[in-house]
């Protein structure tokens, strides 16, 4: 009977390699540590998930902590434990424990109920992770991601973002696109980018043109499209002078938007830069604001290349060959910029600047225009210098418009913060628009550095002495 006892006793004490494997993993301090972190990741990524789904917290860091670092850190934890587990094997012979092999034995009930547990634990895991990988993906491709975490760099071009006409198209769409090619892309040139702001090395604007954007047929064209025919389409231009602050000058044209023309089966107008029948190339330096050549290529196979007489290729600058798309003239389809003149234009025209106010649109503008060191002391200083200036016209005049001015100077402040910023040296002017005709001041001689006269001047001539076409009537109707 003694032996029989002696015998059930060893058989309930003995406890197997799993058995030591998994009493032994408590005594271990790193495979405690993994389950730590997997425990505790896990429950933070849900509860983080709840309140991000409920709208609990606008916070986006803490978002960024939801959706990419506890992710990060559970598999970290769950990777730790096997590697814990192993280490702890090979331990074995200085506690002189047998190091037998390990076996699943689905006879025995206690591997069975060991195996449904680590199948159930697994499934929880991979659920988790599954739906934080999900919305993970989609909060790094939504704008408010773009814009928010890297909040100093993306500044700017998040606020233009906002207010322009693509405002609710998301930035992967025309960043990115469609397709794991670009995705793939995007990701790593994003590791970089997360590198450039962890140390301090962004450019300071952004460049511009995005040096490898991709090319507009695969983005632009998925809601645009050049061969369908636009026709026609009428623009209003106002501005007002420091002269007559109350009648605007009026500007009326009817924009040849052009494409392929049902009636002749012809591409025409503005649209005809990007016409299946024509291929237009050319090149350029790296911002592209000084164009060497100009090449076309027409569908019966002839070809006509212009070169400027005036712009050489540099030496020191970076040139390339590029074809033309809708980003050559359309450079400002989202991140558009407003230039001194156009905030106070529409501050007369929205009566939010007073016109009454005799030189106010020119004493805004010079407000407008003062070097402020930050952002901060533009927004106290304008409406400060605004009144300075109409104090020094006319002292009665500045007491009795004193509330306009005030507001004047409050519409300004509105209008400074939304296009520049010190900090990330923007300023007005340094993210420029290639629509249209350029201002007095973006010339080089007699090219233009923006607009359409980069290519449409007298300077571009072929081998016949013939220029690149200037008629205004290419492109509008003027009245």
């Amino acid at each position: 009977m003694t032996d029989n006892r002696q015998d059930d006793t060893s058989k309930r004490d003995y406890r197997g390699p799993w058995g030591h494997l998994i009493r032994g993993m408590w005594r271990s301090p790193l495979a405690v540590m993994g389950m730590a972190m997997a425990v505790i990741s896990a429950t933070l990524m849900v509860i983080g998930l709840v309140m991000d789904i409920l709208g609990l917290i606008e916070n986006p860091y803490a978002a960024v902590a939801t959706y990419m670092v506890l992710p990060g850190v559970m598999v970290t934890g769950l990777i730790i434990i096997p590697v814990a587990a192993y280490l702890r094997r090979r331990q074995y012979h200085k506690y002189g424990i047998a190091k037998d092999h390990l076996a699943i034995n689905l006879s025995d009930h206690k591997h069975r109920k060991w195996l449904i547990g680590f199948i159930v634990v697994t499934v929880i895991n991979v659920t988790i992770l599954g739906v934080i990988g999900y919305e993970g993906y989609h909060f790094t491709e939504s704008p408010y991601f773009c814009g928010v975490v890297c909040h100093q760099v993306m500044a700017p071009e998040y606020t233009a973002y906002q207010r322009s006409p693509h405002a609710k198209v998301k930035c992967v769409e025309c960043h990115i696109g469609s397709g794991a090619s670009w995705f793939v892309k995007s990701k790593i040139s994003g590791l970089r980018q997360v590198v450039a702001v962890l140390t301090d090395s962004y450019s300071r604007p952004i460049p511009s043109p995005v040096e490898h954007l991709r090319p507009a047929r695969d983005t632009c064209e998925e809601c645009h499209w050049p061969s369908k025919f636009h026709g026609k389409k009428v623009r209003i231009f106002k501005h007002f002078t420091n002269e007559d602050q109350k009648n605007p000058t009026v500007n009326e044209m009817a924009m040849h938007i052009g494409g392929r023309n049902p009636q002749t089966g012809e591409f025409e107008g503005i649209h005809w830069h990007v016409s299946d029948n024509n291929r237009v190339t050319y090149l350029a330096n790296k911002k592209r604001t000084k164009i060497i050549k100009v090449r076309v290529e027409r569908s019966d196979g002839t070809s006509t290349e212009y070169v400027s007489q005036s712009n050489v290729q540099e030496p020191d600058e970076e040139y390339s060959w590029r074809v033309m798309d809708c980003i050559d003239c359309h450079n400002r389809p989202t991140h558009i910029y407003q230039m001194p003149d156009e905030v106070v234009d529409f501050g007369l025209l929205s009566k939010r600047i007073n016109p009454d106010i005799e030189g106010i649109r020119e004493d805004a503008l010079i407000a407008l225009k003062y070097p402020y060191a930050s952002r901060e002391e533009a927004k106290a200083g304008i409406p400060d210098h605004l009144m300075k200036l109409q104090k020094l016209r006319s002292e009665e005049q500045a007491a009795k418009y004193a509330d306009d001015i005030r507001k004047a100077g409050e519409y300004l402040v509105e209008g400074y913060l939304g296009n520049v910023w010190p900090e990330m040296n923007v300023t007005w002017g340094t993210y420029r628009s290639h629509l249209g005709h350029p201002n007095p001041d973006t010339f080089e001689g007699d090219v233009a550095e923006f607009g359409c006269w980069r290519c449409h001047n007298s300077d571009h001539v072929d081998a016949e002495g013939n220029n690149i076409p200037q008629d205004c009537d290419l492109c509008h109707d003027y009245e």
